[in-house]
């Protein structure tokens, strides 16, 4: 038994869930629990909680239905609150991530990417949660 608690997920509120899971499922790789995988062609999708899990067994992403405003950072009118970092191995790697992203629906907040010591992208996804690229 540890004596401190274990990160199991991260849960991004948003007011569409499986458009946001299929984001991330796309963009990193990741799998539906169990049960949370999309519904049949022509069925409605009511999901308010879906969960995607690492095949390599690192944390879980979570996405729990809820209306919120996305962040207009680097504006300081609704704070960033919350963001994801995800290292790449090199720069050419870092820009087929950064293209992969925006096809997926990511926008580009703020290109870096020629800081020669940390070279990086801010990236907002389809529902507005900021996100890291870098060469880690």
């Amino acid at each position: 038994m540890s004596d401190h608690p274990r990160l199991v997920q991260t849960v991004l509120d948003t007011p569409r869930p499986r458009e946001l899971a299929e984001f991330y499922r796309a963009l990193l790789g990741y799998e539906y629990r169990a049960g949370d995988e999309p519904p049949a062609h022509g069925q409605p999708d009511d999901a308010d909680w879906l969960v995607l899990r690492d095949p390599a067994g690192g944390p879980q992403l979570a996405f729990q239905l809820a209306a919120v405003e996305p962040t207009t950072w680097p504006d300081a009118r609704v704070p960033m609150q919350l963001h994801l970092d995800m290292t790449v191995p090199d720069a050419d790697a870092l820009v087929q991530q950064r293209d992969r992203a925006v096809a997926l629906g990511a926008a580009v907040r703020l290109d870096r990417s020629n800081d020669a010591e940390e070279p990086l992208y801010v990236m907002t996804d389809p529902a507005g949660h900021p996100f890291c690229l870098f060469v880690g």
